[in-house]
């Protein structure tokens, strides 16, 4: 392109004489039209870049090359038409005129395109310096950038939407090297602050010798000078006790009173005060704090039986205070720790609350399907009730789930031992773990002050209130899902129901303290823990049934059984529900109580029986074909429904509820009565429904025991007749 416009300059330069105005404004306007030709280039790189965010590199230098020479031929041809137009201005002026005004119009078009690419090159030196991390190079580039823009701004009719890109674009790039200047500020600029000499001695010297069991302070008298250093003791506790804290710190404070503290000074307003006194003002509210919360608080016992030993540490803390008195590093009326370690009582209360409330918590979160095996027999650590004379504390012993063995009417009547007796069943043992220590927490509280008692008993009440959110809420995926621990769960509720009942009146009867004035009960959180165990095995059932109706509904409706594979279908979705039914007796058996076993199956069983029964009497037209087959499917059900009863492992003992299917199964007499329909003839039915009497009666409506005969028997006399008595 350069040297097309280089001829084109030379062709204008050639004539020396008197101006062809023709061929130059020809030539001046391809030269515009060019222009133009760049100027659209640019813009369209520069929008590309910067307002659609297209990253390209293709022609940026070229275009630059192309500006710098067609600028340069413009201001040649500029020139030699000024020289031309003036040597020839009264011949031609105003010819002229209109040539120059559009070549000063393109050096103005030229003059925006070389500020957007001086743009556009201050931006790329900028990245590159910021990389190099070189960042005063960096921001004189970004100043360039900027000063190219404010450049363009103040060009009239340029176009806005590229302008506001470019701005954006500065925005950015200014917040960024901001963002790496204040990077390197952070690594370059360190405050040190020097500490006050209280700060130093608590921070380097006491401190660590209350968190740290093995430093032992040491002490040597040198002539002129004393030295304090720290030994690491190698056969250390991992935490020691607030005796040998207080003996460590005392020894502290006895070599800077020897030394240090003792000096008297004259205060305005306040006298003589010595050095001890100010050093107890400045440090002794932050030490006391860190002692209660580093030292005290570690030593309150978790057991109360361990309540008397920690007299020691009382009277230890007593012997403390009054030493730094001694030293006056305290006033007499300061008594922080004193006050903290005579309330132990509270104290031992607030951190055996913590540390139940944390192991429920944990236990609670636990996997439920780790069960153990409950039966009448079972045993668990449950306090042994003295005689409330006797004023011994309560002992621990193995005994039964309940108070068992022969219970004392008063006179000669007698109940068996395994009245109020759990059945069997299976439990979570991080529940049967959990009962334990709920037991165990009310038999601290039995020992402890009244304020203590009441503070346990409350706590264990927490536990099962926090029981009932945190398990439903924890474990709902798997409780949905899954029908064993749906199971599990409906068990650990009963279980946990079952030791409410009596748990706040075993300790009742046997305290002599509060828990023996006060109406101490679990018994309102019962129906709670029965409903959420039942809640979730009825919402199990629920599903297991939808999943029974969902079988059959692919059973066609029983219709048309004489059409093979109208056949086959019902006979595959009869096969699916039985299958069902044994895996959940498989997943439920040893796991439910018996009878909750036998009643979860029998009501699903029903379930089955009764869709069956619904569909076969909506049946309009049933062939002998027909009710040959159906028949078959419901001796399928009747005879392998009772195998999936099978709530014991033994074989040979499931025999028995096999036997009692129609005690749990609400429909099978009703399933056994249509099965005798579709096998009998209009004198049997007749004889069956027994003018409303007979057994048919009792499980159908005369209405469908009509629309049976209908869809079973063509419409003959006999067939009225037989309609006729059923009424």
């Amino acid at each position: 392109m350069a040297a097309r416009e280089g001829s084109l300059v030379a062709a204008v330069l050639e004539h020396s004489g008197r101006l062809d105005k023709e061929h130059l404004g020809a030539r001046v306007g391809r030269l515009s039209r060019r222009v133009e030709e760049l100027k659209g280039e640019v813009c369209t790189m520069i929008n590309k870049k910067y307002v659609d965010f297209l990253p390209s590199m293709r022609g940026a230098e070229e275009l630059l090359t192309q500006v710098e020479g067609l600028s340069s031929n413009i201001d040649q041809l500029k020139a030699h038409i000024e020289n031309e137009v003036q040597r020839d201005l009264n011949v031609a002026g105003a010819e002229f005129t209109e040539l120059k005004q559009q070549l000063e119009k393109d050096t103005l078009v030229l003059s925006v395109l070389k500020k957007l690419q001086e743009f556009d090159t201050a931006l790329k030196e900028f990245h590159s310096a910021l990389l190099e991390e070189q960042y005063v190079t960096a921001a004189q580039q970004l100043e360039k950038a900027r000063s190219s823009l404010r450049a363009l701004e103040s060009r009239k009719g340029f176009e806005l939407k590229i302008l506001k890109a470019l701005g954006k674009e500065l925005i950015v790039q200014t917040q960024n090297i901001i963002y790496h200047l204040w990077q390197e500020w952070q690594k370059l600029i360190v405050w040190k602050l020097p500490p006050s000499k209280g700060h130093f001695l608590l921070q380097y010297i006491l401190k660590p010798l209350i968190l740290h069991p093995s430093l032992e302070p040491v002490s040597e008298e040198q002539p002129d000078v004393f030295i304090l250093r720290f030994r690491s003791q190698q056969l250390a506790l991992d935490e020691a006790s607030p005796m040998e804290v207080f003996d460590k710190i005392k020894l502290v404070f006895e070599v800077l009173q020897k030394y240090l503290l003792s000096v008297a000074l004259e205060q305005p307003g306040e006298g003589r005060v010595t050095l001890a006194e100010l050093l107890g003002e400045l440090i002794w509210e932050e030490l006391s704090e860190f002692l209660i919360h580093n030292c005290l608080v570690k030593s309150i016992p978790t057991n109360s039986s361990k309540l008397e030993q920690y007299k020691e540490v009382i009277k230890s803390t007593e012997e403390f205070e009054k030493a730094l008195k001694k030293m006056q590093l305290l006033k007499e009326d300061t008594t922080a720790l004193l006050k903290y370690a005579c309330n132990v009582n509270s104290h031992f209360a607030n951190k055996k609350c913590q540390d139940v409330i944390m192991a429920a918590r944990n236990l609670m979160t636990s996997e439920i399907h780790n069960t153990v095996k409950i039966t009448p027999d079972s045993r668990v650590t449950l306090p042994e009730l003295p005689d409330p004379g006797s004023g011994d504390h309560l002992k621990m012993q193995r005994a039964l789930e309940l108070p068992s063995g022969v219970v004392n009417l008063g006179s000669d009547s007698r109940l068996s031992p395994l009245t109020l007796a759990l059945p069997r069943c299976h439990i979570s043992s991080s529940v049967q773990q959990l009962m334990d220590l709920a037991y165990h927490t009310l038999l601290e509280a039995t020992a402890s002050t009244d304020l203590c008692c009441l503070q346990l008993f409350n706590c264990v009440r927490d536990i099962f209130q926090l029981f009932c959110e945190v398990v439903p809420t924890y474990h709902r995926e798997n409780l949905q899902k899954l029908p064993q621990l749906a199971a599990i769960h409906h068990n650990n509720c009963m279980y946990i129901a079952h030791h409410l009942l009596t748990l706040g009146h075993q300790f009742h009867s046997s305290s002599l303290g509060v828990l023996g004035s006060v109406a101490v009960t679990f018994v309102d959180l019962v129906p709670a823990f029965r409903r959420l165990g039942v809640e979730c095995f009825l919402a199990q059932m629920r599903v297991q049934k939808g999943e029974i109706l969902e079988r059959l509904s692919s059973a066609r409706n029983f219709s048309n059984m004489d059409d093979e594979e109208n056949y086959r279908a019902a006979n595959k979705a009869i096969k699916q529900v039985l299958h069902q039914l044994r895996r959940l007796g498989m997943v439920w058996q040893d796991v439910l109580p018996v009878n909750v076993y036998c009643k979860a199956m029998g009501t699903l069983l029903s379930t089955a029986l009764a869709e069956i029964v619904t569909r076969i009497v909506a049946l309009e037209d049933i062939s002998a074909e027909d009710a040959d087959r159906l028949y078959s499917l419901c001796r399928t059900m009747v005879e392998e429904g009772p195998q999936v009863f099978t709530p014991l492992l033994e074989e040979d003992k499931n025999k028995k509820y096999q036997e009692e299917v129609p005690v749990y199964v609400q429909n099978w007499m009703t399933f056994k009565e249509l099965m005798i329909i579709l096998q009998a003839n209009l004198q049997e039915i007749v004889d069956q429904w027994a003018d409303g009497k007979g057994p048919l009666a009792k499980e159908f409506s005369a209405a469908e025991v009509k629309g049976l005969i209908r869809a079973l028997f063509q419409n003959t006399e006999r067939r009225a007749a037989a309609l006729a008595k059923i009424k």
